[in-house]
């Protein structure tokens, strides 16, 4: 977290007490303290809670490095099978990343008015109420991250334990140990220290951007030498169909996604109300704008014929021009999927721990840890969820559920954000956005989820009953006054894994 160095000082009573007795403070060094006669300590005392650390720069290097993982070096081929045509292709990528833009916007305008950790579990709880927002958190804490962050350390530990295997595909069992390890360690940092995670997150970014910077700059070099015939025609045998353009935008919207993470850490930023949207903001065009360019480069050297024919695009494209580049490029997509990883799992624990500090999820883990002042619970909790999801069999098939949870999502945040503009007029909005935006984005997403249930039916059914089987957990876990037997049980639980990970609520 980026904490000055602090002792703990707590009572031998309340040492290991369940939540609500805990009284461990935090103390810095810096803090007047006097040793009286007794022996004992007199201090100033801090709260334990989640420090503010995140600058812009911090800002933009996250949300960069969420976003640009392996999206850029393989998603080029998911909008060329659909739109067929290198111009469609490009226009793809800039719609993807107009929208990114706007739901950015959007979600700038509420991070800016309800400047708490939590992202649209926020957002919807106070438009919609506790209900809604359970919901959300259940799409997010079963299908939407879980089965994210599984399958990009699945593609990380694939590029990385490949070359071992030359001759053949990489057993999957190392392949899903490894990634299993890969998450292990990611979390694990987590858990030690955010400032030091930051700063890691600070490095990958940059060396991905190089990287991108290195393809485009050969694809620039390879149309200035006059390779220019494949933009001759360029939107020759397009595919403009709805269907066609709607699969091909979820391709180019998955490699945008991560843009709402930072409102996860609204908590952590340094003047949220200017930070955010302006990190926001510069991130998202930046990222449009080198996609763009990437894609421009690629159809210098690639016809889209020996793009759609390539798994790993990068990797081809170094191969036609720089030979000695591509025996590196799997390092590259790993150090690019790693950043996404790291992104990830710092920002959507932060979600469930927010969460939890409203009683949605298990108490433990809105609990922070005492030394280092990181939600380690929650990072652990995410730590199971995911290596589940690495042991399903089919984990692409639970990618093609993200479509119709994500939909919905944000369906549901943009219809409250407009709903909010009636309910609370007087609401301070240091960023105001004209109300047609959130109303033309909710409609758009509707219209995703339809398509969504047309294109892939079983894959929407099977997201509908995980998402509906939020509803027995909310009553349980939430309305339900449990017996004093069932809630000395749950107590017992909650003090041993305080014992277990000395974490203590916060104050």
């Amino acid at each position: 977290m980026g904490v000055t160095k602090k002792r703990v000082v707590a009572s031998a009573d309340s040492r290991y007490s369940p939540i609500a007795s805990v009284s461990a403070s935090i103390i810095t060094d810096n803090s007047k303290h006097s040793i009286a006669d007794s022996g004992s300590i007199v201090t100033q005392e801090t709260k334990l809670e989640l420090k503010k650390q995140m600058n812009l720069f911090h800002c933009v290097s996250i949300i960069i490095g969420i976003i640009v993982g392996a999206g850029i070096f393989v998603s080029p081929v998911g909008i060329t099978v659909h739109v067929r045509s290198v111009g469609m292709s490009i226009v793809m990528w800039g719609v993807a990343g107009l929208f990114s833009m706007l739901c950015a916007l959007c979600y700038a305008e509420l991070g800016a008015c309800l400047p708490e950790s939590g992202g649209e579990y926020i957002y919807i709880k106070r438009a919609w109420g506790d209900f809604a927002a359970f919901m959300s958190l259940w799409m997010n804490f079963i299908i939407i991250n879980p089965v994210c962050v599984a399958a990009s350390t699945l593609v990380f530990a694939t590029y990385v334990i490949r070359p071992l295997f030359p001759d053949c595909e990489p057993p999957e069992a190392a392949v899903r140990l490894f990634a299993a390890l890969i998450i292990a360690v990611i979390v694990g940092l987590n858990c030690y220290n955010v400032t030091l995670v930051t700063k890691l997150q600070m490095i990958i970014t940059a060396s991905k951007l190089i990287a991108l910077l290195i393809i485009v700059s050969i694809g620039f070099y390879w149309l200035g030498k006059g390779h220019v015939e494949n933009f001759q025609e360029t939107f020759a045998d397009s595919d403009t169909s709805v269907g066609a353009i709607s699969l091909a935008f979820y391709s180019g919207f998955w490699a945008f996604g991560g843009w709402s993470y930072l409102n996860y850490l609204t908590d952590e930023v340094i003047n949220p109300h200017r930070n955010l949207p302006l990190g926001i903001m510069i991130s998202i065009t930046a990222i449009t704008l080198i996609y763009i360019l990437a894609n421009i480069a690629y159809f210098a050297v690639l016809t889209p014929m020996e793009l759609l024919q390539s798994s790993a695009v990068a990797v081809t494209f170094l191969e036609r021009t720089v030979r000695l580049m591509s025996y590196v490029v799997p390092s590259l997509i790993a150090v690019s999927v790693i950043g996404g990883i790291n992104g990830s799992v710092l920002s959507m624990s932060r979600l469930f721990y927010v969460a939890a500090k409203n009683n949605h999820l298990p108490s433990i883990i809105s609990m922070i840890q005492v030394k280092n002042c990181t939600p380690s619970p929650s990072l652990i909790a995410m730590l199971v969820l995911v290596v589940i999801m690495q042991c399903l069999g089919n984990i692409f098939f639970l990618i093609e559920m993200l479509g119709f949870s994500l939909s919905i999502l944000l369906a549901t945040v943009f219809g409250g954000q407009v709903f909010l503009r009636y309910t609370e007029p007087n609401l301070h909005r240091p960023i105001k956005l004209p109300w047609i935006l959130p109303a033309f984005l909710c409609c758009v997403c509707m219209a995703l989820m339809g398509i969504t249930v047309y294109q892939k039916p079983w894959e929407s059914s099977i997201a509908l009953v995980i998402i509906v089987s939020g509803v027995p957990a909310y009553i349980l876990g939430t309305k339900w006054r449990k017996p004093h037997g069932v809630q000395t049980f749950i107590d017992g639980i909650t003090m041993t894994l305080q014992k277990l990970l000395l974490v203590s609520a916060c104050d």
